[in-house]
């Protein structure tokens, strides 16, 4: 098996053309968010992020001595994922969670518009799972440390060959049976968009033959878009689709695969009309 000239093979693929899909326009009662809104995000919301970050994030690390499973951190990211969704007043409406198949590992296909997706994946599903990251989240301190010591993913995306061992530690924890969360746009859109997927983010996945799951996180964006800390509470939806096989799928299927997923996803985020939504959890 010759990982190394895949990974770099397949990360080198280039993208398929897709089609552009628009949000859904928000509804003209749509809230404003003016000044109020910004002091209380960055003088109550974004201090008790930090401080939620900074006190679970300092216990957390001794306890990845005492479990090399995982475990006791996913837990402590559960936490500090409850109390952010808990504290931003943004409820939360969860759609085909019985779509998944608890009983067999799968790849996660989510779209990234925020720095809030995280949190809400861990309060939302209901399992524990690790997330393939970008090298650079591990010059964030506290965070940084978190995921370097609780077993996730780094991806270094521009130098794939470099994360052969990072790859092959994550083929072999999807096959032991550990869920994988993916973003397979390579980093948050700029403009609430589905970006094109890369398509060596499905490596792993077809790698191990296991199912991708696609999933839309709606709203997310208009939460917490890009270059603010204004975050502004609204109404939000994870919406679960159907696992899609990579049974007898080769390394040159990797852009059909690519492009099957992102179908996936860009329908399930388009088929939300961001207005009725309810809270769960």
């Amino acid at each position: 098996m010759n990982t190394s000239s895949e990974i770099e093979s397949n990360s080198d693929t280039a993208k398929l053309p897709r089609e552009r899909v628009e949000r859904p326009a928000p509804p003209a009662s749509a809230r404003k968010y003016g000044w109020l809104s910004r002091l209380r995000s960055y003088f109550i919301f974004d201090l008790l992020i930090w401080l939620y970050t900074i006190v679970l994030g300092i216990f957390s690390l001794p306890s990845s001595l005492f479990d090399s499973s995982g475990r006791i951190q996913h837990g402590f990211a559960r936490l500090w994922s409850r109390l952010i969704m808990k504290t931003i007043f943004s409820p939360v409406r969860v759609t085909g969670l019985e779509k998944i198949d608890q009983s067999k590992p799968q790849v996660y296909a989510v779209n990234h518009a925020s720095a809030l997706d995280i949190p809400l994946l861990y309060v939302y599903l209901p399992f524990q799972f690790r997330i393939v990251f970008k090298k650079e989240l591990l010059s964030y301190p506290i965070v940084g440390w978190h995921l370097k010591r609780s077993g996730q993913v780094c991806i270094n995306q521009q130098n794939p060959a470099a994360s052969i061992g990072s790859i092959r530690s994550a083929l072999k924890t999807l096959k032991g049976g550990m869920p994988l969360v993916i973003f397979p746009e390579g980093g948050r859109t700029p403009d609430g968009q589905v970006k094109p997927f890369l398509p060596g983010a499905f490596f792993l996945a077809i790698k191990a033959q296991v199912d991708v799951v696609p999933v839309a996180l709606v709203g997310t964006y208009e939460l917490l878009p890009m270059n603010t800390y204004h975050i502004k509470p609204r109404p939000l939806e994870m919406r679960v689709g159907a696992p899609i096989s990579t049974a007898g799928l080769k390394g040159h299927d990797i852009e059909v695969l690519s492009a099957k997923v992102q179908r996936a996803v860009e329908g399930l985020y388009s088929g939300s009309s961001g207005t009725s939504f309810s809270a769960q959890g």
